[in-house]
């Protein structure tokens, strides 16, 4: 059985936590939630108002933990097939000898242990939506066979001689660079242009972090009512970390921090994980080949990657107050200021607005 809470929070749920195939009908987050005020979300909320009713094929990109499935079933629901089933594959997840009958079954008889004539989700998708999630597993047999789906809505169940035809609108998702798949050999060209008739962008969380608030505030009442606990709301100083975090994983990610904190009620614990975890891409292997590496590039990202460190714990130490910051940094706050913007670190409350201290008359704001 599927996790009521889970299905309704913005995320891509991982094969462990969902099935790989699921005919569920999810339950979204409010449209602010999953969109945000981010300018590059609101592109996407206006390419999939434009899109919803077309019965044509659509390739959902993002990092892994963007969202994709979330946005297949908003795309769905808003779609002239919502009444009928949104049929969802992890193709992953499911290993190749089966997913083909899986995904469009079998007839009796057809090899050993089939003892009875069995549907495939494609038939199951008809009038409706059909989600394959991480397309860019699917091996080069299956694709061949998803090919004629796309192109006439034809298909045939394994040890049938008859096509079947069905009415089912396609709609794919995948964390790969397609394109390079394709020079790989591994995916072929001619599906890609089926399935990439109109492409959806999903930028990662560090590229919408004025939406991480409404993120942390959903995740917060959802875990907080599904676990039956009474929690603070996130300080200020965490929320003011959340902004600045880098999220590799992004929004799952986000989304198991959040719940970690309503399992424990304890800041700290997230707070050290955040300081601790290196930024992304500071400690990468350096590879050494024909073409020419800039050492002193790598060596001021180095530096750049541990100033952030040093400022961020610095600001956490102190509760954000910038000039007690500064002080500990051995540096000046119009330094600080500087350094903070360099690394990206918001200089904001989480509420989104612009830091504002109390102060007596007379004294400037820290």
């Amino acid at each position: 059985m599927s996790n009521p809470v889970l299905t309704s929070l913005p995320y891509e749920p991982s094969a462990l936590s969902d099935p790989p195939i699921a005919t569920r009908r999810p339950i979204l987050p409010p449209e602010p939630v999953i969109f945000g005020r981010s300018p590059m979300m609101q592109v996407v909320r206006q390419n999939l108002e434009k899109i919803k009713g077309n019965n044509v094929p659509v390739l959902i990109q993002g990092e892994s933990g963007t969202g994709k499935e979330v946005i297949a079933a908003f795309l769905h629901h808003r779609s002239p097939w919502s009444d009928g089933p949104l049929v969802k594959v992890s193709c992953p997840a499911i290993p190749s000898t089966l997913l083909e009958s899986e995904l469009f079954g079998y007839e009796k008889g057809a090899f050993t242990g089939a003892y009875a004539t069995k549907p495939g989700r494609v038939e199951m998708a008809h009038r409706g939506t059909l989600f394959l999630d991480e397309i860019g597993d699917l091996d080069l047999g299956l694709q061949a066979k998803l090919l004629q789906l796309l192109q006439n809505g034809q298909f045939s169940r394994i040890g049938s001689q008859r096509d079947k035809t069905v009415d089912v609108r396609v709609v794919c998702a995948t964390n790969r660079e397609l394109g390079r798949e394709i020079t790989r050999g591994t995916f072929r060209q001619d599906l890609y242009y089926r399935i990439n008739v109109v492409s959806v962008h999903l930028p990662p969380l560090r590229q919408r972090r004025e939406d991480i608030a409404a993120l942390v505030n959903h995740f917060l009442e959802a875990y907080s009512s599904k676990l039956t606990c009474e929690v603070r709301p996130i300080s200020t100083s965490l929320m003011r970390l959340f902004e600045a975090y880098e999220w590799p994983g992004n929004i799952r990610q986000l989304e198991n921090l959040v719940r970690r904190y309503v399992i424990l009620g304890s800041e700290e614990s997230i707070s050290d994980e955040l300081l601790a975890q290196p930024e992304p891409g500071c400690d990468q292997e350096v590879i050494i080949g024909e073409e020419p590496v800039s050492l002193k590039k790598i060596a001021q990202q180095a530096s750049l990657a541990s100033e952030r460190r040093a400022i961020l714990k610095a600001l956490q130490v102190h509760q954000w107050n910038r000039k007690r910051a500064a002080r500990s940094l051995s540096i000046s706050y119009r330094a600080l200021l500087y350094k903070m913007r360099q690394a990206g670190l918001p200089a904001r409350n989480g509420n989104g607005k612009s830091e504002q201290h109390k102060q007596s008359p007379g004294r400037r704001n820290e």
